[in-house]
């Protein structure tokens, strides 16, 4: 049976992204669209977005379509694009005074209002198209409130009497808080009740904690995630919440889009392989060395690392190992990623004090991030917390050994490798400090340096399927427990 199902996403790959959000929401529509279900996703048009690569057709009924939210007088416009690859379909909101900002995220004053927005005029939208979602799909903070809306504000309209929301929480470590002073732009009048009420009490409104009360059924992206926000360690505050939802949280891990994240078929590759054609990823790595203007010979072990430079990453475990590993090993390092100004400064010093061995890049450049994964042999993942990761899971199908610390999405996509038994995929380590990082950094060199042992640790990586025709289906499966 087909599903008409709105999704809703602050950023979707390829048009905007900052992190893995994005590759989910793109990878889920197409996957979904192409199982034959009636989905419509929408996310803002950002000025960042490149209209000449995604040209927008405007949706005849969909233009000019006026929005109060709270004391706030806004109008918008729907266009649409497909997904590259797909038949899926786009549908972006055009409100420039919102969205016509340089970066998709701002700590501007209305930073709450822009995401109300968007929600808001998502639901209008459905109910100027006259179609009515079985599923409205919300994700993270941003779109937190669309399962209250539906209940509070949408309780007498016929085209969502049988909507049914679903909430899936990509990093809990952003849930949006604003302050309580707002409470108007909520627009819940006589139904204010319905908000957290000892959050009230100390003058905050939290997004995310709206979306887990209300949504009918909670998801996060691997299903050790879902066991570690519910401690007190993990939940940043939500434990509670997310405690007394009980059944209602699933944990399931992310789909990798295979026909973005494969080295047979990648696009930004010169020259494409295989599990039994890794020559080829050999000779990726020696024109990468040469371009980075590294002096390493090609039977060196380079490591890579693409990433946010958050605390989330875990970066600080490598301010002690990573030096002194590249004090007494041989090997190579290169990094992609921005963020906090003390993790960019320590990797700008260790390209200074190893400058023939170490290369950093600031920012984020979809064409290297495809070329780290192709180009080098392992790939570090130390993360403090880390819901799913998609990195690690690009790295298995590359050939490319993921060195993980065991937390998350991390602990169920990488299995620690076992010399006796020849079984795992990665290096996997259980402490959070740098002796931990260290020790991992030096077993996965000593692997390196046993060519047979080496091979076959890529080889078992590179034969596993983490598609979104295995994940997604997990997903339909909710929706259609919860549309009956």
């Amino acid at each position: 049976m087909s599903l008409a199902i709105c999704l809703l996403a602050a950023e979707v790959a390829p048009l905007s992204k900052t992190g893995g959000l994005a590759d989910v929401a793109g990878a889920l529509a197409k996957y979904l669209t192409g199982a034959g279900h009636d989905v419509r996703l929408f996310t803002p048009l950002y000025a960042s977005i490149d209209r000449a690569r995604f040209p927008v057709q405007p949706v005849d009924e969909l233009q000019h379509v006026p929005l109060q939210i709270g004391p706030h007088h806004y109008v918008f416009s729907v266009g649409t694009t497909r997904l590259p690859g797909s038949e899926a379909r786009v549908y972006l909101i055009d409100c420039p005074v919102l969205y016509g900002r340089p970066v998709i995220y701002t700590t501007d004053p209305d930073e709450h209002l822009r995401f109300l927005a968007f929600t808001r005029a998502v639901l209008a939208a459905c109910q100027r198209m006259g179609w009515p979602p079985q599923i409205l799909h919300c994700n993270d903070w941003h779109t937190a409130f669309g399962p209250l809306f539906v209940k509070a504000l949408l309780a007498g309209d016929p085209l969502f009497a049988r909507t049914r929301s679903v909430l899936t929480i990509h990093n809990i470590g952003y849930q949006g808080i604003f302050s309580s002073a707002a409470i108007a732009d909520l627009e819940l009048g006589p139904k204010s009740y319905l908000l957290h009420q000892d959050d009230l009490r100390t003058g905050k409104i939290n997004p995310l904690r709206h979306g887990i009360l209300y949504a009918d059924a909670i998801t996060t992206v691997s299903p050790t995630h879902a066991s570690e926000i519910c401690t007190d360690q993990y939940g940043m505050g939500l434990q509670d919440s997310l405690r007394m939802r009980g059944e209602a949280l699933t944990g399931i891990l992310n789909g990798v889009d295979y026909q973005v994240w494969d080295p047979r078929i990648d696009r930004y590759l010169p020259q494409h392989y295989g599990a039994d054609t890794l020559s080829i990823k050999a000779g990726l790595k020696s024109a990468f060395i040469e371009r980075l203007g590294l002096s390493l010979p090609v039977t060196t072990p380079l490591a890579g690392m693409v990433s946010r430079l958050a605390a989330q990453k875990g970066i600080e475990l490598m301010f002690e190992s990573l030096p002194q590993v590249l004090e007494w090993r041989d090997l190579g390092f290169v990094a992609l990623g921005s963020g906090e100004p003390q993790y960019e400064r320590f990797l700008a010093e260790l390209e200074r004090r190893f400058p023939e061995r170490v290369v950093f890049r600031r920012g984020y450049d979809d064409e290297l991030s495809h070329w780290i994964e192709a180009a080098c042999d392992m790939f570090l993942m130390p993360s403090l917390y880390e819901p799913c990761g998609l990195n690690q899971m690009y790295s298995l199908r590359y050939g490319t050994v993921p060195i993980v610390r065991r937390t998350g999405g991390l602990a169920d996509s990488v299995e620690g490798y076992d010399p006796d038994s020849r079984a795992g995929t990665g290096i996997v380590f259980s402490d959070f400090d740098s002796e931990a990082l260290e020790w991992a950094l030096n077993t996965a060199l000593d692997l390196h340096a046993q060519p047979e042992e080496w091979r076959q640790i890529v080889r078992n990586g590179m034969a596993k399927d983490f598609s979104w025709e295995r994940q997604g289906e997990k997903y339909v499966a909710i929706y259609r427990q919860l549309a009956a």
